[in-house]
């Protein structure tokens, strides 16, 4: 197997749980709108601006890899219905930015982003609309490759191809690390890449995805541990 010369990270609930941040970020909005806009608060609870945000999403597929212009337009979709034709959609978006970036990263993130960093050059790869420079994790990482910004998401091989090619490395030489088993797994399986799951939860395997990835970690410290072995191998780092 080559070496693995550079790696790439998910980061929502592979760096951080996600759901919380979302969570946060809706009622951060809603309050917002309680204080300034209490005509569209009463008309949109995070419920319903929930469903908007579905709907919307299930429109526009176009937008399926840029979550952040998908909850711009739910907002001018929201503001619109209210009869409010010029809305404040930029300062709203700012509110639920803020507070979804807003994120308490897992146990292990920082000391093993820390090491994996002084191993190996990282960059993030992701789908989501996370911007590391407010969470706290950017200096780990040389690279952010985002799906907004590609015009493509996980799994399409494209993105795991432009984080090769920002990192300096061929496909083969790159190891993605990530939470997900289609998106994270699949998808760098699809694109050459290596592959390790990060299972916090103990999460059975999907059958339908073929055989289990060979490198299977509880956390990010278990990647690092794992990562030291191979490096301190005669054959590393590819070798198991």
């Amino acid at each position: 197997m080559p070496s693995i010369r550079a790696i790439t990270l998910d980061l929502d609930d592979t760096l951080w749980p996600v759901q919380p941040a979302l969570e946060q970020a809706d009622l951060a909005v809603d309050a917002w709108l309680r204080e300034h806009w209490p005509a569209v608060a009463a008309r949109w609870p995070v419920p319903a601006l929930r469903r908007l945000r579905e709907e919307v999403a299930r429109s526009r597929p176009d937008l399926a890899h840029d979550f952040s212009a998908q909850r711009r337009l739910t907002l001018e979709r929201a503001f619109a219905a209210c009869g409010v034709h010029e809305p404040p959609v930029e300062a709203a978006w700012a509110v639920y930015f803020a507070a979804r970036n807003a994120v308490r990263p897992y146990p292990d993130s920082h000391p093993a982003l820390a090491r994996l960093a002084g191993r190996l050059p990282l960059a993030s790869l992701t789908n989501g609309n996370a911007d590391l420079r407010l969470t706290g994790l950017e200096a780990h990482f040389r690279h952010h490759v985002c799906a907004r910004e590609v015009g493509c998401a996980k799994p399409d091989p494209r993105i795991f191809h432009v984080a090769a090619r920002r990192l300096g490395v061929a496909p083969d030489e790159l190891l993605h690390v990530g939470d997900d088993p289609w998106h994270d797994v699949h998808g760098a399986r699809a694109a050459g890449l290596h592959c390790a799951w990060i299972n916090r939860d103990g999460r059975p395997w999907p059958a339908s995805l073929g055989e289990p990835p060979a490198w299977v970690f509880a956390d990010l410290a278990g990647l690092t541990a794992w990562l030291d072995r191979q490096l301190a191998a005669p054959s590393a780092p590819g070798a198991t």
